[in-house]
């Protein structure tokens, strides 16, 4: 957008003039002033930061107030984002986002293209046109490694951006979309895939073993399949004990196991005595 912040500028062709006594304008009959001088500012005698006269010279008027060009370009002129020039009275002023360019230097910052009229896009205050963009700033497919357009429906899953059309199961090759993912080796499977391939099986009900696993002599099992083998009590976080890789409570392995003492016939558990 063209800044126009500052009031119009005041041109005095020849044969128009500023009258010292007056202090009004007479114009030339040829001559059309773009001026607006406020009611409390009738004489505009001088430029309100240097002081020096504006008789017969170029002036605006900021907040009611009077200023010679120089002084008006040093107090109240942008700073050119391109070029750190300073973007003076007599040039216009685009500018985006608090941001500032010479009609000159309003270019793409890669292909150098006036970007007048045309969309555009800013990053880390550098000009771009839409094409440059595009291929410069774009995220890139994960998978396929060509860029995600923006506003195209993509995929954001640790760390990488894939095409929705291109964030499929490994095994399969259905879209997983917004679906829960399993990753193995780098690669994404559904859950359905990932259980058929790579997920382990409980020893005891040979169902897929997703979550709440334990291990047991390097089989898994499931936490609540964790019986023991004789009287079918829960295990898990118990004391038990295990015949033949078969998992047992205390009591039952007491009972079909352990030594029994001669005299009282009662299994013999915990630190054995000999008698001498």
């Amino acid at each position: 957008m063209i800044n126009t912040d500052a009031e119009p500028r005041v041109n005095i062709p020849k044969g128009s003039s500023i009258s010292e006594q007056e202090g009004t304008w007479e114009p030339s009959s040829s001559t059309h002033l773009f001026s607006r001088i406020n009611s409390k500012m009738t004489t505009p005698t001088e430029c309100l930061h240097c002081m020096k006269s504006i008789y017969g010279k170029e002036y605006t008027v900021k907040n009611d107030e009077a200023y010679c060009i120089p002084c008006y370009d040093l107090l109240f002129s942008s700073v050119c984002e391109k070029c750190k020039g300073t973007i003076g009275y007599y040039s216009r002023d685009f500018s985006y986002k608090d941001l500032h360019w010479h009609d000159d230097c309003f270019k793409c910052a890669k292909c150098n293209r006036s970007l007048m009229e045309k969309p555009f896009a800013v990053k880390d205050k550098v000009l771009l046109c839409t094409a440059c963009y595009t291929n410069e700033c774009s995220s890139k497919c994960f998978q396929c490694k060509k860029i995600i357009m923006p506003g195209s429906r993509k995929i954001e899953f640790r760390g990488n951006e894939w095409h929705a059309s291109c964030f499929i199961c490994q095994s399969c090759g259905q879209p997983m979309g917004k679906n829960p993912v399993m990753t193995k080796d780098s690669k994404n499977y559904c859950v359905p895939c990932f259980e058929k391939h790579f997920a382990p099986y409980c020893k005891s009900c040979k169902k897929v073993v997703s979550v709440g696993g334990m291990t047991f002599h390097n089989k898994p099992w499931h936490k609540d399949c964790f019986l023991c083998s004789r009287c079918k009590k829960k295990l898990y976080g118990e004391n038990f004990f295990s015949r033949d890789d078969d998992p047992f409570c205390q009591d039952c392995y007491a009972d079909l196991y352990a030594l029994k003492c001669d005299a009282c016939n009662e299994p013999i558990t915990g630190v054995a005595a000999t008698a001498l």
